[in-house]
């Protein structure tokens, strides 16, 4: 029509990428709670209940590892297959949608730029898409293989596993392991094998990759090659941040996992010190949203619950398979912190940008609040702990799995409060951030200065 500017077309993802990954999600976890609700899914034959399927859906897809029923006495081989292939579509999801959502808000990917009569519009490139998924991919797929073997060898000629068990044992174990999701094929997770580092510390070792964030593991590949060129380093801010704050995190957490526990009975007590040492350090490794335990959690003092809930609640790397607020959001949080009545923070030799302390501030202040909402929802409708319910809160809001024992004992409707944690958790920071940093406009006037009391 004359005198009408057509605006140019937009995918769905640069329309709306935040509402894209909830959708998405959502729609997954749908499929997965049918598919679980089927007879076929359960050991017995049965149809599962709603919210039994829901739950362990919502926990699959958004790789977090907290059950209501036993994984593997409970579903069937079909079930669990299940579960496996939700846990796989949702720790590559995430790391794919979390990838794009940064590197547009970064502007790093490249744009094609279309004018209209009010404003440009940024649209993905396709190569752009490939690159992230290709990525992804294979940076999934080579982790999976490589522990999977490790642990499938373990299996096999260690504890005389047939070899299509050691195998299943073994893949199945390093998919829920590179995904952070925690979930196991023994009742006991990992603790069976607390004394045997061929299987803590591959599973470790996943962990730890998937939840440094594909950005990370993509720069560090790269920059590998380039120092055999140029012989030098040039990591990114965001890469310094993630493996400074991901090392110094695992050190404390095993000190003081160690420190806590050394002398407890049902815990680490009764292990010699170079396994007390291993049991510390997987314990610190899984509270970066695993969710395998090599050791009893409900056993533990109260004071390790409540270090590692603090652990848990930090979390891993962005765009990674772990949950929590991201050790970049503490880490940014902490030098604002020690920086402070200085006008602009800076860190490893860089000056943070203003607006990334208050995404970080708006995604802890609200984790906080949502996390002490649903404790108080929690207990009003349950005689547990104080301790045990903040326990269960946090892992299913970090998605990381770890639990005392008491999942199983809420009613059904504490049980869909912590299918929505586990959901907000899975999505909240990454489409919240994203969503702040693509709403910025820059203010063209400022408005009178007051100071209000503080303190």
């Amino acid at each position: 029509m004359a005198g009408r500017t057509a605006h140019p077309r937009r995918s769905l993802f640069t329309a709306h990428p935040a509402r894209t990954v909830v959708l998405a999600f959502a729609a997954v976890i749908a499929l997965g709670t049918g598919l679980l609700a089927l007879p076929v899914s359960a050991e017995d034959g049965t149809a599962t209940g709603l919210v039994t399927a829901l739950f362990t859906s919502t926990s699959a897809v958004c790789v977090t590892g907290l059950a209501v029923v036993d994984t593997g006495t409970y579903w069937s081989g079909f079930g669990e297959g299940v579960i496996l292939a939700l846990i796989q579509v949702g720790g590559f999801g995430i790391m794919t949608m979390a990838s794009l959502l940064a590197l547009l808000v970064s502007g790093k990917l490249r744009l094609r730029m279309q004018l209209t009569a009010q404003a440009e519009t940024k649209s993905l490139d396709i190569g752009d898409v490939r690159r992230v998924l290709l990525g992804v991919a294979g940076t999934t797929l080579i982790v999976e293989l490589a522990v999977g073997a490790v642990l499938s060898l373990r299996f096999r000629f260690g504890y005389g596993n047939s070899i299509g068990e050691a195998v299943y044992l073994g893949y199945f174990h390093a998919v829920s392991a590179f995904n952070n999701a925690g979930f196991g094929l023994h009742a006991d997770s990992l603790t069976r094998y607390a004394q045997d580092p061929w299987v803590t510390l591959p599973v470790a070792l996943a962990v730890i990759l998937g939840g440094l964030g594909f950005p990370v593991l993509l720069e560090l590949l790269r920059h590998r090659n380039r120092h055999r060129t140029t012989g030098r380093r040039n990591w990114t801010l965001h890469t310094r941040l993630t493996l400074v704050t991901t090392v110094v995190l695992l050190a404390v957490g095993t000190l003081l996992t160690c420190l806590l526990e050394w002398t407890n009975p049902d815990t680490l007590g009764p292990h010699d010190w170079p396994e007390k040492l291993l049991n510390g350090f997987f314990h610190s490794a899984m509270t970066r949203t695993a969710g395998f335990n090599s050791l009893d959690i409900g056993a533990m003092h109260a004071s390790t619950l409540l270090m590692t809930c603090m652990l848990m609640f930090i979390g891993g790397g962005s765009a990674g398979t772990a949950g929590g607020i991201k050790v970049t959001t503490f880490a940014v949080l902490a030098v604002a912190i020690i920086v402070r009545g200085e006008p602009n923070s800076t860190v490893l030799g860089r000056r943070l940008a203003p607006h990334s302390l208050r995404q970080a501030l708006t995604v802890v202040l609200l984790g906080v609040g949502l996390v002490m909402a649903a404790t108080l929802a929690l207990l009003s409708m349950t005689s547990l702990p104080l301790d045990g319910v903040l326990f269960e809160v946090v892992s299913a809001f970090a998605t990381v799995g770890l639990s005392t024992g008491i999942t199983a004992d809420f009613p059904d409707a504490g049980q869909l409060i912590l299918v929505l944690l586990m959901f907000i958790g899975r999505l909240g920071p990454v489409t919240l951030v994203s969503a702040l940093a693509l709403r910025e406009r820059v203010r063209r006037y400022e408005l009178p200065e007051e100071r209000p009391l503080i303190g």
